[in-house]
């Protein structure tokens, strides 16, 4: 009986020290970073404004549309460069500005109705493979996989300012 078969225990999965791990997260870092940039020119779109679609269609999933602050915020750029990136999708027919009826003064980024099925059209075998892959862990282990998605998440949101910032965080006080 081989280790993904058991349903009374974990597979077996193969050791590895933490320095493999994190070169196995950097392989990946790289490989994604290299897809996106190729999806993003599928799509007719640069990374940053690929990233921003990204960040509306997370926004739309929760039940709210994204305020461009917000993209702002989250994609770590001025409301200037923002304003660039809403006008730029809105031409590829991604997203449209909407007022905001409690102000405004605030503009709402709402998707097109086609934006999300146009990116799943192209990201759609990529999801498939990932939930695949998924679906050969089990709850305790996608736990653990989502926490360290998420504290990883947190350190690189951290190195990201400190990039920006050219500080290092770790060293303030």
């Amino acid at each position: 009986m081989d280790g993904k078969s058991r349903p009374d225990a974990a597979p077996e999965r193969p050791s590895a020290t933490p320095e493999q791990a994190h070169a196995r997260m950097d392989r990946l870092m790289a490989l994604g970073i290299v897809a996106q940039h190729d999806i993003a020119g599928r799509l007719g779109l640069n990374i940053t404004d690929l990233t921003c679609l990204g960040f509306v269609l997370e926004a739309e999933g929760t039940g709210t549309a994204a305020t461009a602050g917000e993209l702002a915020q989250r994609s770590n750029l001025t409301t200037g460069a923002i304003t660039g990136v809403i006008t730029r999708l809105e031409r590829a027919g991604y997203v449209r500005r909407q007022s905001d009826p409690a102000d405004r003064r605030r503009v709402r980024v709402v998707a097109d109705e086609t934006a999300a099925a146009r990116l799943f059209e192209v990201y759609g075998p990529n999801y498939q493979r990932f939930a695949a892959l998924f679906a050969d862990y089990g709850p305790a282990e996608i736990s653990v996989l989502a926490d360290w998605f998420e504290r990883a998440a947190e350190i690189m949101r951290t190195s990201l300012d400190e990039v920006r910032s050219g500080t290092d965080a770790s060293k303030r006080a």
